[in-house]
């Protein structure tokens, strides 16, 4: 009988983010996204000199864990989903570890999108979810074989979510997402009729 199994596989952590660290209240981190995005005008110009619609922290703040403590027990808490990630993944770290490499809000408004990306010289990337209105954009994760399948023909509808191109994932509020970092991915659309998707999204690095 032949066999057939799944090489090189792609693995995607989800967990609430209560199940490690200290409680984190959503409205709480909600109000200081909010709070932080009102007074970072340095994110507020870069947002908008570079079309990213919304708000992001990205290229202007880098010390969220001092300005509030709720982003302090956030690190807590992602620090110990790395670590859960990392073994899971095999990793063997040596004598170096896995840490926080920048860590920043995002606030994308009915109609916006986050297009396709990797994060480079990165190990782990994640997201944890602060608002997601109904209709808000999923992650879409890409399957990282796609440019070399060539002449490959399409996939069945329907087909296992191994074999698929692309993976959508619908997160709720209190979630967390790690995935390696080469991983491209992207937030389609929101469609939300008012409400804004608010997220926290990181870097890990080895060192």
């Amino acid at each position: 009988m032949p066999t057939i199994r799944s090489l090189f596989a792609t693995r995607l952590y989800k967990a609430h983010l209560s199940e490690h660290g200290p409680a984190i209240d959503p409205e709480e981190l909600e109000a200081s996204c909010y709070s932080i995005a009102e007074d970072d005008e340095a994110g507020q110009d870069w947002s908008e000199a570079n079309d990213y619609p919304g708000y992001t922290s990205y290229a202007s703040l880098t010390d969220l864990p001092w300005r509030f403590p709720i982003f302090a027990d956030l690190v807590t808490a992602l620090d110990a989903h790395v670590a859960a990630f990392a073994a899971d993944l095999e990793f063997d770290l040596g004598d170096r570890k896995l840490v926080l490499e920048d860590l920043w809000i995002n606030i994308l408004p009915p109609g916006g999108t986050h297009a396709s990306h990797i994060h480079p010289h990165s190990v782990i990337s994640g997201t944890t979810y602060v608002a997601m209105p109904d209709g808000a954009g999923k992650l879409k994760l890409e399957d990282p074989r796609l440019p070399f399948m060539m002449a490959a023909p399409p996939r069945r509808k329907g087909c296992r979510e191994e074999l698929r191109a692309f993976v959508y994932e619908a997160p709720q509020v209190g979630d967390v997402l790690l995935w390696e970092s080469w991983l491209r991915h992207e937030v389609p659309l929101n469609m939300a009729d008012e409400d804004e998707r608010i997220s926290v999204s990181f870097n890990y690095k080895w060192e």
